[in-house]
């Protein structure tokens, strides 16, 4: 199976797929920026994963990543707002080789898929985490974790 190539075939309706899981989260963020910027970003992250499996080369990824959580950051964006962006893109991708791939190359394209955009969201929780160290981020604040209280 030529995994790029069958993510390029199916890349409107995988788009069109994750934004509507998008926006079935009702993320404020994402909702606030509008359709156009959100369908935008998608496809942004689309092209880069679909040319990440093509070449195996992750370090595009990694850039982008970063940067998108910069952005994002700085736009006060939660990072779940940001990762759940990344796994509706990543679930209708995973849809779409799952519908159309033989199964006997199934492991080798999920595997492929999923080490690209995992590596991503790593990248892009490392990133934000860094930003978030510097000044208080109410969604990242676990105190109360490990002060014993529990609460």
């Amino acid at each position: 199976m030529n995994l790029d190539a069958l993510l390029v075939d199916g890349e409107s309706g995988v788009l069109d797929e994750a934004y509507a899981a998008l926006q079935r989260s009702h993320i404020a963020h994402y909702e606030a920026a509008g359709e156009q910027f959100t369908r935008q970003r998608l496809a942004d992250l689309f092209r880069l994963v679909v040319d990440a499996i093509a070449t195996r080369n992750l370090a595009e990824m990694s850039e982008f990543s970063e940067a998108v959580a910069v952005e994002r950051f700085n736009q006060g964006f939660d990072i779940f707002e940001v990762q759940t962006a990344y796994n509706a893109l990543e679930e209708a991708m995973w849809r779409r080789v799952v519908a159309a791939g033989p199964p006997a190359e199934l492991p080798e394209a999920i595997g492929l898929l999923s080490t690209v955009l995992g590596f991503g969201k790593d990248a892009l929780a490392r990133k934000y985490v860094a930003l978030a160290s510097e000044r208080h981020v109410p969604s990242l604040d676990l105190s109360a974790l490990f002060d014993g209280t529990g609460a």
